[in-house]
């Protein structure tokens, strides 16, 4: 680790300096170091590994290979191991371990708030020591915020347009938005500040997790399957990923790079943000070693209005970033095997066997400068088609229901597919998100888990709909066939709330 303040301080130039120039010329500094993902694959010499969202395979020279220890680490410490460590980041196979990074005191935390003074009363002890504002977005009565700094609109604008306002304000090298229904860990800036030292970096998220994890069925389904949970693994922020955004209850950007929410969207504004400093060519993070709580709906009906209202920013990112946020996105023999499969007959399962045998065949052909291309191939094609077929599972019960059900009204044999359906993939991730989940909290059970997570789809289905129309578009509900031959990490239907 990196204490000497005459480093610190020349790597803090450096960094302020590379940020001017821009993400494309941005090299990580000297001292920063690089971890690969563990659940990548890497040969015994180092020169190869698969991982990443979307999945990929790294090549790399005998001397780069050699630069990394038996761990998987790598040490910045001259621009050819400063480049080498930018390629594992962005290949999305290496994750930041950095040394160094801005003060504490470079950040401002922007808080925008209607109608909820006990939750800028619980929120304010937690943020002590730092530079606070609050904007007050139209509240009945003004907000009450000792030792903050507050802003007040007397008509409300909503949460976009009031987190420009506050961070307008600001002079600090850091922006730190924060909801005002959060409770964030006392360190969680400190955990996340040292990103900001990768010059390329632009934001930063932590996990949100629940306030109160126990309680009713819906408490406890939202503690496990929140939309604003990304989960246990850190990794990059990018759309068509593992993690394809983080919502604005808790994010840090850099100043420099922040070009404000979208104030003509009333919600999806935080995906539109994250997609628009990708699309410019910075990086994203989200690390979960950092937490901060939300207080999440406990009722259900508000839980489903919620997500119904999630569902209706499908539209509006579509027309802004038209085919990131497809609700299905598969490769052209991926998506011939589901449709065979769609059929229920046994030319159909027959038919997507094919499939798999030609996938498999690409995907061996990709790995085979691995010592073990076979086993490697075989794996990556049981979890291509296990991919497929969960992501095409949630796209029949959640995007595209209403067809799903009409279609099942007039086929008996549709029908008892869904059926299947609808159960098995609720009841994958019931196992995945409770039965196997190494945190302890309050469990839902299988029955009440399985009938929340369809109630949670029909309710975010209706949302995705309901914008298209009233957008006058279908762009949100068309499917993205690609010819590449990886597939997503994770389909991003089962947990992101914008499909």
């Amino acid at each position: 680790m990196i204490s000497d303040q005459g480093n610190r301080s020349d790597a803090t130039a450096a960094t302020e300096q590379a940020v001017s120039a821009g993400p494309g010329a941005a090299l990580p500094p000297t001292g920063f170091q690089v971890q690969i993902d563990p659940h990548c694959t890497v040969s015994d010499d180092r020169r190869h590994i698969v991982g990443g969202s979307p999945l990929r395979l790294l090549n790399l020279s005998e001397v780069a290979g050699g630069l990394l220890d038996a761990d998987g680490r790598l040490m910045v410490s001259n621009r050819l191991t400063s480049q080498l460590a930018r390629k594992l980041l962005d290949a999305g196979v290496g994750h930041p371990r950095p040394m160094f990074g801005p003060s504490e005191t470079d950040i401002t935390v922007v808080v925008p708030v209607r109608n909820n003074q006990s939750g800028i009363d619980r929120l304010l002890p937690r943020l002590t020591g730092h530079r606070v504002v609050i904007v007050d977005d139209g509240s009945t009565a003004p907000v009450r915020a000792p030792g903050a700094t507050v802003l007040r609109t007397e008509r409300s604008e909503g949460p976009a347009a009031a987190r420009n306002r506050g961070a307008a304000l600001a002079e600090t090298e850091l922006l730190a938005f924060l909801d005002s229904d959060v409770v964030p860990e006392h360190d969680w800036l400190t955990k996340l500040v040292g990103h900001f030292s990768d010059p390329k970096v632009a934001l930063v998220a932590p996990r949100i997790v629940a306030l109160e994890p126990g309680g009713g069925a819906t408490s406890r389904y939202e503690a496990l399957c929140s939309s604003l949970d990304m989960g246990r693994r850190e990794g990059p922020i990018a759309p068509r990923s593992r993690i394809p955004y983080v919502p604005s209850a808790a994010m840090v950007v850099r100043r420099s790079c922040f070009e404000g929410f979208d104030e003509t969207m009333e919600v999806a504004e935080d995906v539109d943000l994250c997609w628009r400093l990708h699309e410019n060519g910075w990086s994203l993070r989200y690390d979960p070693i950092a937490t901060v709580a939300h207080d999440h709906r406990s009722r259900l009906s508000k839980s489903l209005d919620r997500k119904r209202y999630y569902g209706t920013g499908a539209a509006l990112l579509s027309g802004r970033h038209p085919g990131l946020g497809a609700p299905l996105a598969l490769t052209v023999p991926m998506a011939a095997a589901m449709a065979a499969l769609v059929t229920g007959t046994a030319w159909g399962v027959l038919a997507a066997l094919v499939v798999f045998g030609v996938i498999g065949g690409r995907l061996h052909r990709r790995v085979s400068p691995m010592p073990d291309a076979a086993r490697m191939a075989a794996k990556l094609t049981a979890q291509s088609v296990g991919f497929g077929l969960l992501q095409s599972a949630s796209a029949l019960c959640r995007h595209y229901w209403p067809l799903s059900f009409l279609l099942a009204l007039v086929s008996k044999r549709f029908r008892n597919l869904l059926l299947a359906v609808a159960v098995g993939e609720a009841a994958y991730e019931w196992v995945r998100l409770e039965l196997l989940n190494p945190e302890p909290g309050a469990r839902v059970g299988w029955w009440r888990f399985i009938a929340l997570k369809r109630l949670d789809d029909l309710a975010y289905g209706t949302g995705l709909w309901q914008g298209a129309l009233a957008g006058r578009s279908a762009d949100a509900l068309y499917p993205r066939i690609s010819n590449s031959v990886t597939t997503e990490s994770r389909p991003s239907a089962t947990r992101s709330g914008v499909g």
